[in-house]
């Protein structure tokens, strides 16, 4: 790394087209790439930038372009390959905080976002050395960049001067900037994945004549399929491979290829990248083993493999993946190892796992069960969940998303995606607790009690396995979201009746009295049975258990017909069938016998329905609430805030930028936090530390009766019986004084601390800075029982008005807060005011690792913060989803 500019300035990025380029300083051995890149363009290229004919670029030129400073004059290229494709620049002008900016693209990689993306780094760049405002003169033809310039959300002036348009552009951050990039990134990643997906051509490379072999495998799953493209096996030593001609590299096949498929030996991959870069080949899938997975030989392979690839403008899938597969009958691609492929269906599935994903499409191909598009990341080296979702988001074949993951790699932006895909899109996740040694992922630093929390904010549905994996995804994938949790229950069994209505009392539905048909009910009974209940609940389980098997058709018909009469979901344990029956499907077009919606989904036993539906209605719900927005509140001063922290840990007057950073092993330094919290509008209590019994009276005169004598070290706190509550009188004073003093043992400070009204629940709040999430608040309620139970929810910062309220009802002791149980009820919406604040501190300032707020007394008429310590470390590096767009 050069050692001038901070090595986040780098990047990989994906463009608008989907292909992939690579984001650098210019560096002054540049020379030679500077001169072949401006040799390529136009001469109204080089017009529009130079305002005159530039033919060529002198000696003199080149030094001056090539060698800045990197901070008053900063250059950044994109590079594909080993070819520069552009380059933009800021110089530093009068007022020091402005600088002119000016861009080239070379002319065959216009309109692909290039100048868009490397605008973003260098406006990153620039406001880290101080520039607030950006110049532009720009002739009045160039359109490309003023409408570049326009859309990219800055504020913009524009003044005609001497035929040059000046454009100002302020270079502060705002919601439009913000939103033109994610709205860039989410089209630039979604066609990365289309790419793959939607090849018109597929190469496999290493099919050879074995059989059983990785590379045929793939080649006779593609053939099978009948991919409507042209598939081009490729090996050095046969002529054919399966019946079809075999060529002896990429670089001889003597057509395009979209998609190459590489199941070679791990040695010989890295060769083969190259090639398949200098044939032009868009995707790659390595389904190869023998990188990360095996050591640190392995890892620096992978790093590798994905570093080319990039460069050349290419995803990969893997290494050591299952593969990808899309149902559409337009591509009809099954480029993995398995020969078991579902048909088409409403499903886009995501698995990490290359050996679990045959054994995952069978369940799913059993089930009746239908998929749009597939993709078995394996090691997850570069194609990622985050890019599936983005696709899939967009794509109208899909409309249930199912992940079984491993790891996250960016969790934040993970959260962002899903809590936006899911008003729409339905997620389903299965999270394993380990992660495998192949993976690049980070080691979260949360509980996994705090990322289900984290998926329940964002509306994504964890289940615990891949059995409820499935059994979620069948019901959302053919029957509507139900409206609320009331459940009917028609049966022809006495006994699965009753099961399916403990079932639902236990999973928090609210069930009617079941209607028990009897063994000999037939579709008339069923029918009539099925139209008396709907009406009254949000949805039905249909229990159907001949004593005898037979002919079901005509119960099935019935079941159908009742629930597309009704537009309400409808379940079954259908004789104890598992999946979409035949019985029960709704069929497509003409040729088309994959399930479509309206078919009914049939569970082996009534419980496994009930816990389905269970998950459904609560994301329904989660659904049904507004989105919210972060609350604008008053008395926020993060400035000042910025000002105590770096104090804190560098001294006065060392106030940084304060941007969200990611932790590093720095500085430490623990405090009181109630100045910090001041800053957003949070009052602490002080409490007034005494070193014997006449002072705490003095200070208990000074503050006003009643008063209550605890222990000043936070820690004594989770402990019962340090406290000494609702003193009134110095006497009292006294001997709490010398109770807690015999207690907790000599020169263990005491303090005095004016009394909260009562009566008042006790809470804790908290802030936890996760290295990729970014800030976490967590609640929990303060009571010894509550701790000792790990009873505490997590939302990610900032907190909506939504998130804060959800925050505080996921506890499973917050029927406390709201006059349950003989309690009084108190001031929730205080409460919840104060996590938004608590929020908005967390999200704005990473350099707070940790801060508790222990105890907070919520009363009947607001809250009181009774103390609070803050751990703040030195953060020196981006956070992975802060800044301009790249790939991690």
């Amino acid at each position: 790394m050069h050692p001038q500019y901070p090595a986040h300035w780098e990047a990989d990025v994906v463009l608008s087209d989907g292909g992939t380029a690579h984001v650098r300083p210019i560096r002054p051995d540049d020379a030679d790439m500077l001169r072949s890149f401006y040799s390529r363009l136009s001469a109204e290229s080089i017009y529009f930038r130079y305002f005159g004919p530039r033919p060529r670029l002198t000696d003199k030129d080149v030094v001056w372009f090539t060698n800045v400073d990197y901070d008053n004059r900063v250059a950044l290229i994109a590079t594909i390959g080993t070819e520069m494709v552009a380059v933009v620049r800021y110089d530093r002008v009068q007022p020091r905080d402005h600088a002119e900016v000016a861009f080239l693209v070379e002319d065959a990689h216009q309109g692909r976002g290039v100048a868009g993306v490397l605008m973003e780094h260098l406006r990153a760049a620039a406001r880290e050395r101080g520039i607030k405002t950006f110049i532009a003169d720009v002739l009045p033809g160039n359109h490309r960049m003023m409408g570049l310039f326009r859309q990219a959300g800055y504020t913009a002036q524009s003044q005609f001067e001497d035929g040059v348009v000046r454009m100002t552009l302020d270079l502060s951050s705002t919601e439009t900037a913000l939103e033109v990039r994610l709205a860039r990134e989410h089209r630039a990643e979604a066609r990365s994945i289309a790419r793959l997906l939607t090849p018109e051509s597929v190469a496999v490379i290493g099919a050879s004549r074995e059989p059983g072999g990785i590379g045929q495998t793939v080649l006779r799953n593609l053939l099978a399929a009948d991919f409507t493209g042209p598939v081009y096996p490729v090996h050095r030593h046969v002529r054919a491979v399966a019946g079809v001609r075999a060529y002896r590299s990429v670089s001889a096949i003597d057509g395009e290829v979209d998609l190459a498929v590489l199941a070679v030996p791990a040695e010989g991959v890295l060769d083969l990248v190259e090639e398949c870069a200098e044939k032009g080949v868009k995707g790659l899938v390595v389904v190869s083993s023998g990188f990360g997975e095996t050591g640190q030989e392995g890892r620096a392979r992978q790093e590798e493999l994905v570093r080319i690839a990039r460069a050349y403008g290419m995803r990969v899938v893997g290494p050591n993946c299952l593969g990808i597969a899309n149902t559409d009958p337009a591509v009809r691609l099954n480029a993995t190892l398995a020969a078991t492929l579902p048909g088409r269906g409403r499903v886009g599935f995501f698995s990490q796992s290359g050996a679990l994903g045959t054994a995952l499409l069978q369940r799913v191909a059993q089930r009746g069960m239908g998929i749009s598009t597939f993709v078995s990341a394996g090691n997850r080296a570069d194609v990622s969940g985050n890019d599936l979702l983005q696709y899939w988001e967009e794509d109208p074949a899909t409309d249930v998303i199912l992940l079984y993951l491993e790891s996250i790699g960016n969790p934040r932006k993970f959260t962002r995606l899903a809590r936006r895909i899911s008003r729409s899109k339905p997620i389903v996740v299965v999270k394993s607790r380990g992660v495998p040694g192949g993976h690049r992922a980070p080691v979260l630093g949360l509980p996994d009690t705090a990322l289900s929390s984290l998926f329940a904010q964002a509306g994504v549905i964890r289940v615990d396995d891949l059995v409820q994996l499935f059994d979620v995804a069948q019901l959302l994938a053919h029957q509507p979201l139900p409206a609320g949790p009331r459940v009917g229950v028609v049966g022809n069994s006495d006994a699965l009746t009753l099961l399916a209505e403990e079932a639902c009392a236990g999973a928090g539905l609210q069930p009617s009295p079941p209607v028990n048909l009897g063994a000999p009910a037939g579709a008339a009974e069923f029918a009539a049975a099925l139209r008396s209940v709907l009406p009254e609940v949000d949805a039905a389980v249909a229990i159907y258990m001949p004593p005898i098997p037979g002919d079901c058709r005509e119960v099935a018909e019935a079941l159908l017909e009742v629930a597309r009469e009704s537009g309400k979901p409808v379940l079954a344990t259908f004789q104890g069938e598992l999946g979409m029956p035949t019985e029960l499907r709704v069929v497509g077009g003409p040729g088309d016998d994959s399930p479509q919606r309206g078919s009914i989904p049939s569970y082996p036993a009534p419980e496994e329905a009930v816990r389905a539906l269970a998950h459904v209605v609560r994301y329904a719900h989660w659904r049904r609430q507004p989105p919210g927005t972060v609350p604008s509140v008053e008395g926020i001063d993060t400035a000042a805030a910025r000002e105590i922290v770096a104090a804190a840990l560098f001294g006065e007057g060392a106030a940084g930028e304060g941007a969200a950073l990611e932790v590093t092993d720095g500085a430490e330094r623990e405090i009181d936090a109630t100045a910090l919290l001041a800053c957003y509008g949070i009052e602490v209590w002080p409490a007034h530390v005494a070193a014997d019994a006449e002072e705490a009276v003095a200070a208990a005169e000074r503050i006003g009766w009643p008063v209550v004598v605890k222990s000043a070290d936070p820690e004594d706190a989770r402990r019962a019986g340090t406290v000494r509550i609702g003193l009134t009188e110095p006497a009292g004073v006294r001997q709490a004084y010398a109770d807690l003093a015999a207690l907790l043992g000599p020169g263990t400070p005491l303090a005095v601390q004016r009394m909260a009204p009562q009566p008042s629940v006790p809470t804790v709040v908290g802030v936890t800075q996760d290295r990729y999430f970014g800030g976490v608040v967590t609640f929990g309620l303060g009571e010894v029982t509550a701790r000792l139970l790990g009873d505490q929810a997590y939302r990610l910062a900032p907190l909506t008005a939504e998130d804060a309220a959800g925050l505080v009802r996921s506890v499973r002791a917050a029927p406390l807060l709201f006059g349950e149980y003989g309690y009084q009820a108190v001031a929730v919406e205080a409460l919840e005011e104060l996590l938004v604040r608590v929020g908005l501190l967390a999200d704005a300032l990473p350099e707070v690792a940790r801060m508790d707020l222990d105890q907070v007394l919520v009363g009947a008429s607001g809250v009181a913060v009774l103390g609070a310590r803050a751990v703040l470390r030195h953060v020196t590096a981006l956070r992975p989803d802060v800044g301009p767009r790249r790939l991690s």
